[in-house]
């Protein structure tokens, strides 16, 4: 409320601004007051209407409040607060994962099933790993068996690899090693009851290109007989391209036809120095004017180095060793030739070859196929091409190739970029679905993340790993697995033991 005083004030202000305009310059001082005052009075009677109007809604919302019945804080009292004095029990639950994976999502990947070969234990589940190829190809998981494996000295490749193979032999799989660079697989094939070839200079064995080798079943005599004679044409005809680092011409691949046909004909044990005999000196009636001489030339001269020169002591004869197939593995050592990277891929060529009519046979079972030190084994065009050959008919022969790598930039070594070897080794890594990574260098981390398409997340785990710890990339799923071994299997697996003072059998470190 405007007192009586202030009321008379604002009315004799009223009535000087309505009766005539006057300056603020010239304005009484008794008037510039009585307006002030007027402006306070007006502003305290604004504030007051607020505060009641504020009081007013205050006052309408307690009302409602104590209108309203609501239960008390702590529930109702005695029989209607539904208590009882015990403590809530729930019955335990049990269940299988898959009903489990609806109610807590999110917290794991579902895993490959219990069928297989125990490898370790996945450590984002906690729960056992198993794999085998044969098996996650049937249930439609991978569409090819293939596999590879890269990591660092010391990681703990070797062992899983071998554990892979050797826990595969009771499921009825067999194991065949074409080339051991370093001999470490012997001593697992000779613990399994199968059986190491070792080949070097100075030794008893020998191993005949030109053999028949195993005949699968299904066969009659003219398919087998083209057979033979396909299979020694091609693995004479690699073996020359090997010592001479190029592809042969036309012309020297009639001189090496003949040369063979002559020798199977005129031999009950075709030998590779009768063929070198046939390509440095053909029969008259198949060279009258000596062209086939000249044309052959080359050939005969880099076999013959197989057979009397530096790379001699190995294919001049007969075979002292049999490619007995129902074994559960074999294994070519090649370790007391690891200077000879020539000699090495020769012995790699006549190696598969060897086993190739067992590891075609559609009879032959399912059976894993060993390319250990991979970097060393596909700078050689020849073998590549083999290999090549391997992996595209793996799912048809029920064969499941391992390549073992250090790194997967190895790939980029082999021939120039855009080439036909840079080329197959890559179809390699694409025709294999199952990709195993351990731990790697820190400048390898992008290529093998550009080579694998990792996500941010795996290339961040990779370098982390310790020790059997890997990588594993099924297709387009991911696991992290710690490969567990039993002590007898960690005292034949191992090949630190030259570095640790463990006698190794042998084996190499």
């Amino acid at each position: 409320m405007i007192s009586s005083g202030t009321g008379r004030a604002v009315d004799r202000l009223d009535r000087l601004h309505s009766a005539v305009l006057v300056s603020p310059t010239r304005e009484r001082r008794k008037d510039r007051k009585l307006r002030k005052a007027a402006a306070r009075a007006r502003l305290a009677e604004s504030h007051e209407e607020r505060r009641a109007q504020a009081r007013r809604a205050a006052d309408a919302l307690v009302a409602e409040q104590r209108a309203t019945a609501t239960l008390p804080r702590g529930g109702e009292a005695g029989p209607a607060a539904l208590r009882t004095p015990g403590r809530l029990r729930v019955p335990r639950h049990q269940d299988t994962s898959a009903t489990l994976a609806g109610a807590y999502p999110f917290l794991a990947e579902g895993g490959l099933g219990a069928e297989g070969v125990f490898v370790g234990q996945d450590l984002y589940s906690g729960s056992s790993f198993v794999y085998d190829p044969w098996i996650l190809y049937a249930r439609g998981v991978i569409t090819a068996p293939n596999l590879v494996l890269a990591g660092i000295v010391g990681s703990g490749k070797s062992c899983l690899a071998k554990s892979l193979y050797a826990r595969s032999i009771p499921f009825g799989r067999r194991v065949y090693v074409p080339g051991d660079p370093k001999g470490e697989h012997t001593a697992v094939a000779e613990a399994v009851g199968g059986r190491a070839i070792a080949l070097g200079h100075g030794m008893p064995n020998r191993l005949n290109p030109l053999d028949e080798g195993h005949r699968p079943s299904g066969l009659d005599d003219a398919q087998w007989a083209a057979q033979i004679s396909s299979r020694r044409r091609d693995l004479v005809g690699a073996l020359a391209e090997t010592v001479l680092g190029r592809r042969l011409s036309p012309l020297e691949h009639t001189a090496v036809d003949i040369a063979i046909d002559r020798t199977v004909r005129t031999a009950d044990v075709p030998v590779l120095p009768m063929v070198v005999d046939r390509l440095l000196s053909p029969e008259r009636a198949d060279d009258p004017d000596g062209r086939l001489t000249e044309d052959g030339r080359l050939v005969g001269h880099a076999l013959r180095r197989l057979v009397a020169g530096d790379l001699a002591g190995l294919f001049d004869g007969p075979s002292t060793v049999t490619f007995d197939p129902t074994l559960p593995m074999i294994s070519l050592d090649l370790s007391r030739v690891t200077e000879n990277a020539t000699l090495i891929s020769v012995l790699m060529t006549c190696a598969s070859a060897w086993m190739e009519s067992a590891l075609l046979d559609p009879a032959g079972g399912q059976r894993w196929v060993v390319y250990d030190e991979a970097w060393r084994l596909m700078s050689h065009p020849a073998l590549l091409r083999r290999m090549d050959a391997h992996w595209r008919l793996a799912r048809h022969y029920g064969i499941a190739n391992m390549l073992i790598f250090h790194k997967l930039t190895d790939l980029d070594n082999v021939g120039d970029h855009g080439s036909a070897m840079r080329a197959l080794a890559s179809s390699l890594l694409a025709n294999a679905e199952t990709r195993i990574v351990y731990r790697q260098e820190a400048d390898q981390l992008g290529a093998t993340s550009a080579a694998l398409a990792l996500t941010g997340t795996e290339q961040s785990l990779i370098p982390t790993l310790g020790t059997g710890q890997g990588l594993w990339r099924i297709k387009h799923r991911s696991f992290v697995v710690q490969h567990q071994m039993h002590p007898a299997e960690l005292d034949l697996f191992d090949t630190t033991g030259r570095m640790t003072g463990r006698d190794t059998g042998g084996r190499s470190s």
